[in-house]
């Protein structure tokens, strides 16, 4: 009893001293709890549909982010680690009878495969060069698809294949435990030793490889690191929607991820996971009026390109939050002074 009051104690200091400090904090809080308790209030099967495609889609869209937006590859072929991943636990569930939790592990691992196929002659290329090459992949893979339907199904799909679970609801918990724990996984790899390499490579990959580090490991690291967690979505997807087609290596699947990623902001992780969590729901709901929805989807995202060129979440948290000059801490923007150097906050 008295260890148990120990760590209680400790638990509370941290939520006080760490997560009550700022509100961006508290808000991913209050976002954590409430998809770990949206089933009590609701147990919608349609609404638990979007939940689950918008938390495997939030994976994809923070593994997005976790290359380009750190390291600077400017990955538009994104889509073919996320159609390894699910053909690859499509295959290997319906061909060697793996259940789910065999599968999708060894898709991911899959999808890293690919992103070492990728990386490798990608190494040298920049900017426009390496969007247009990495864009080829999933179109190579779409056609090594159409010739071969023995195994892949063609234009079919792979179809029938094993549930997640035996109900939505335990479907939505194993997606949202899954979303969570690796989005964080990637944010902390992002806030790590690894992701200042990968934030220095993306502003002056000359000067990193100057400084004594070997820039071709990381970047290939990020590329691999990137493919595992797409990979993984993809055989959630696959699992979950009970088939992996040729929808998944489409080129529409890869700008689809970008624009979660800038919409939300790039360079956060969060942001792409909360981008994902607005525009595929609204997407979904947008379509009681067809004639509309492509219009009204549109609107939106351009109106925060143009008001909110960093991306919504970032814009939000420079409204309610301000950097100390010095020790570039983040404080509460209604502070006057930094809640650790004590410095004046401008």
């Amino acid at each position: 009893m008295g260890l148990l009051r120990y760590y209680l104690r400790r638990f509370l200091i941290i939520v006080k001293s760490e997560v009550l400090v700022l509100p961006s904090r508290m808000v991913v809080c209050v976002f954590f709890l409430g998809l770990l308790l949206l089933p009590a209030v609701t147990q919608d099967p349609y609404l638990l549909r979007i939940l689950i495609l918008t938390n495997i889609f939030a994976i994809l869209a923070a593994s997005w982010d976790l290359l380009s937006g750190f390291t600077g590859q400017m990955n538009f072929g994104h889509a073919l680690f996320f159609g390894v991943g699910a053909y690859t636990a499509a295959i290997l569930n319906l061909h060697a009878h793996l259940p789910p939790w065999g599968s999708i592990p060894l898709g991911a691992l899959a999808a890293v495969l690919a992103g070492l196929i990728i990386g490798i002659p990608c190494l040298r290329l920049k900017g426009t060069y390496l969007a247009l090459t990495t864009l080829a992949f999933p179109i190579i893979l779409l056609g090594i698809v159409f010739t071969i339907p023995g195994i892949t199904g063609g234009e079919l799909g792979v179809s029938g294949l094993a549930r997640l679970s035996g109900s939505r609801l335990s479907d939505y918990y194993i997606t949202v435990v899954l979303m969570l724990g690796a989005c964080t996984l990637m944010w902390k790899i992002t806030d790590s030793h690894t992701g200042i390499i990968f934030h220095a490579i993306r502003e002056d990959e000359l000067a990193v490889r100057a400084s004594g580090i070997n820039t071709t490991r990381y970047k290939l690291l990020a590329f691999c690191l990137s493919g595992f967690f797409a990979g993984f979505s993809g055989g959630l997807y696959a699992h979950f929607m009970r088939i992996a087609g040729p929808s998944t290596l489409e080129v529409s699947m890869s700008f689809t991820v970008v624009i979660w990623a800038v919409f939300g902001g790039i360079v956060t992780i969060y942001g792409p996971v909360g981008a994902v969590f607005i525009l595929f729901p609204l997407l979904e709901f947008l379509r009681f009026w067809p004639e509309y929805r492509t219009l009204m989807f549109a609107v939106v995202i351009l109106l925060i390109l143009l008001y909110m060129p960093d991306g919504l979440f970032p814009w939000l948290r420079d409204k309610v939050e301000t950097e100390c000059p010095r020790c570039k801490i983040r404080n509460r923007a209604t502070r006057k002074t930094c809640r650790v150097c004590a410095v004046p906050l401008d």
